[in-house]
């Protein structure tokens, strides 16, 4: 198979967010996306992008994606956040998620950074076993913890 790995641009996000949606599918959250096309130009490639994303392309149609940020560790500085790699369901197991992977910990390596993060939900065995074949670590014993946009809203008003 003949694919590219490279960054997107602009004009990749309605096929980058067509992949989004169909991980929250999979995920069974259809409708948990909020973010649009519009919101995904102007988040990534405004005056102070919020994200990086590398697109895995096959025959001119993008069937994978990488999206990641810059975060910093108290205790190890600074560290690299993958927030989703998707590959389309059609091409798993094709090489694409190992492509766009390995493209994130080059890119990793070359900023200088301590760890990569990322999440992974408890019941999807094929991703934890393809991270740890990879040699990730995967901490089943911390829980994600998170406030969302009502409960923001919500805490604030408590103050």
């Amino acid at each position: 198979m003949d694919y590219t790995i490279r960054n997107a641009v602009k004009n990749d996000m309605p096929q980058v967010l067509h992949l989004i949606k169909e991980l929250a599918s999979f995920e069974k959250e259809p409708d948990a996306v909020e973010v649009t096309a519009e919101s995904l130009k102007e988040d990534g490639f405004g005056k102070h992008p919020a994200f990086h994303c590398f697109v895995a392309e096959v025959n001119s149609k993008i069937e994978g994606i990488a999206l990641i940020y810059n975060r910093y560790s108290s205790w190890k500085g600074k560290i690299l956040h993958l927030e989703d790699l998707i590959v389309s369901q059609s091409m798993r197991g094709s090489g694409l998620g190992t492509a766009l992977l390995d493209k994130v910990v080059k890119h990793a390596y070359d900023l200088g950074v301590k760890r990569v993060n990322w999440e992974v939900i408890d019941w999807n065995e094929p991703a934890i076993a393809f991270y740890e074949k990879k040699g990730a670590k995967v901490l089943r014993d911390w829980d994600v913890v998170w406030l969302d946009e009502i409960g923001i809203k919500n805490y604030v008003a408590k103050l």
